[in-house]
């Protein structure tokens, strides 16, 4: 007999004396109620089961052959488990492969989850700091060995179990493809350094430190993908290595005063526009200009993030709705003038007003050498751009390009002066700062070479110069001229131009139209007597407009109309 003392409560016999009371109370009250059940059916009878099986629980911890029993079943039942699996070549539950679970699949069931998974499932982050980019595998050239990621998952056992197991897979990667989406995102990762600016703060000019950038460093970035792609996958992320940028000038303090003498004054834009003889000026106030500025290592200069803005909204009200001749400001040029006018504290900036190429429809007897006598673009110009078309030979209805007018004006003019000839009555009259300074009779070019109507400038100076035609080729060869105070105005032919000149020596000696002008007499050229040929020639710089005007070609200037009205006034005086 076993001596062990248990504790009464807990042994066997009590639970059955105590059952066996439990049921004499039962049936006491039942006999005090009758009709009336006391407990469910469903809840007497777990009452019932309830006993035996804390018996039975009791029993299996005192005793070493029950736990070796429950032991065993337990090892039978896992190994029969191992068994099913390895046999049905299933990987055990509980791993995943790259964030796509294959837990309790088939070879087959693994691989169709992981071709499935690996183009829904799988979304890189593409993360530099508080910033990401969210990619495919297939955009970073990123693919997954599917034999070699289920076998690896099938190795992985019961380790999984019950926490669960992620397989770091096998990648291949693409290196163009991957350095070609990197370079693509270089833009967009770059944050351009910013150098030391300016604001108002209540009427009060402030310094705003520069800020650091950074760029994206594609290379490294690739090295690390391409060392740690299964990580990568993994993780689901892809850590970017950037490259500060730092920028020229920090500090703004140094600057702050060359910076209030350059706001005293209010910054203009002044656009001339060499066509029309026309000024526009744009003002701002202190507080914008002021955002336009920022310091380089030489300096304040122009902030071409805050500027541009403001630069391509003044660029659309040049064209009203539905103009025939689109003008514009050449970003390019803008800029640099800009650049300078901050450097030398200028308080505005002189900008040209440009056009850009346009459309001619052929009108009934339309030839190109008139339609370059209604334009004012030199006629080799127009064939240079038509080479599909015969110049001789065009239909109504025909649509020519016409290069920008500014082809005819190549410098930057000089906005005060202005010479005006006028080919319908041979004359020509000079104006500065809008008043007339010189007014006399002109001979231009002769029928067969006429002078060519538009608005140019003087582009050269020669105090003598050489010229030829075919009118003066014989059997001896081709003679040359001699003109005096030439200054040329515009192309014929490329390296072949026509301009200004004084008196005409002939290879014979003698002078072309015998000195005298006032009718058409030259090759092409605007001819004047000698005494005034020089005084235009002393008086006009490069880059000074020239308007030649013509039935065809009417006056497009306020100053043209003007010498025109004064001209007619003489004639009918």
């Amino acid at each position: 007999m076993d001596d062990t003392w248990v504790p009464r409560r807990q042994r066997p016999e009590s639970r059955v004396r105590a059952r066996q009371q439990r049921r004499r109370q039962h049936q006491m009250l039942r006999a005090e109620n009758p009709g009336q059940p006391v407990v469910s059916p469903a809840l007497q009878i777990l009452q019932e089961l309830s006993l035996p099986l804390r018996d039975a629980l009791w029993h299996l911890r005192r005793t070493n052959v029950a736990l070796v029993l429950a032991g065993s079943l337990l090892a039978l039942a896992l190994l029969a488990f191992a068994a099913v699996h390895v046999a049905q070549a299933r990987v055990f539950p509980g791993v995943w492969v790259a964030g796509v679970y294959v837990g309790s699949m088939t070879e087959g069931e693994a691989k169709e989850a992981l071709l499935l998974g690996w183009g829904r499932e799988v979304v890189l982050r593409l993360v530099d700091l508080d910033r990401y980019w969210e990619a495919t595998p297939a955009d970073l050239g990123l693919s997954l060995n599917r034999e070699g990621a289920v076998a690896a998952a099938r190795g992985v056992g019961m380790a999984g179990i019950p926490f669960g197991w992620n397989v770091e897979p096998e990648i291949e990667t693409d290196y163009i493809t991957a350095q070609s989406y990197l370079l693509d995102l270089v833009p967009e990762v770059e944050v351009p350094p910013a150098n030391a600016s300016f604001n108002m703060d209540e009427q009060r000019l402030v310094g705003v430190r520069g800020r650091v950038g950074k760029i994206l460093e594609v290379g490294q970035t690739m090295a690390n993908l391409t060392k740690n792609s299964g990580a990568v996958v993994q993780r689901r992320q892809l850590d970017l290595v950037t490259r500060p940028l730092v920028p020229d000038v920090i500090d703004p303090t140094p600057y702050l005063e060359g910076v209030r003498e350059l706001i005293r004054r209010p910054f203009q834009m002044i656009g001339y526009d060499p066509y029309l003889d026309d000024t526009v000026v744009w003002e701002t106030n202190t507080e914008t200009f002021v955002s336009w500025l920022e310091v380089e290592e030489f300096g304040p200069t122009l902030r071409e993030e805050t500027f541009l803005p403001f630069f391509h909204a003044q660029n659309a009200t040049l064209n009203p709705p539905r103009t025939a001749d689109p003008r514009y400001l050449d970003q390019v040029d803008t800029l640099e003038k800009m650049r300078r006018a901050i450097a030398s504290r200028s308080p505005n900036v002189q900008l040209r007003v440009r056009y850009r190429p346009t459309h001619y429809v052929v009108q009934r007897g339309d030839r190109g050498f008139f339609i370059s006598r209604k334009t004012g673009i030199p006629y080799f110009l127009i064939e240079e751009v038509n080479r599909d078309y015969d110049m001789d030979f065009l239909f109504p209805g025909d649509v020519l390009n016409l290069p920008s007018r500014d082809v005819a004006v190549p410098l930057d003019p000089v906005r005060n002066k202005r010479i005006i000839v006028d080919l319908t009555y041979q004359r020509l009259t000079a104006y500065e700062n809008g008043r007339p300074i010189f007014n006399w009779n002109v001979s231009s070019g002769i029928q067969g070479n006429p002078t060519s109507p538009g608005i140019y400038q003087i582009l050269t100076h020669d105090e003598i110069a050489h010229g030829s035609s075919f009118n003066l080729c014989g059997s001896q060869g081709c003679g040359q001229w001699k003109m005096n105070w030439f200054m040329g105005v515009y192309e014929v032919r490329p390296g072949l131009m026509n301009g200004f000149h004084g008196a005409v020596e002939l290879p014979n000696g003698a002078l072309l139209n015998n000195g005298i002008v006032g009718v058409p007499a030259t090759f092409g050229c605007i001819m004047s007597i000698d005494d005034n040929a020089r005084s235009l020639y002393d008086w006009a710089e490069v880059g000074t407009l020239v308007e030649i005007i013509s039935d065809e070609y009417t006056p497009r200037s306020e100053i043209a109309r003007q010498a025109r009205a004064a001209t007619l006034a003489d004639i009918f005086a």
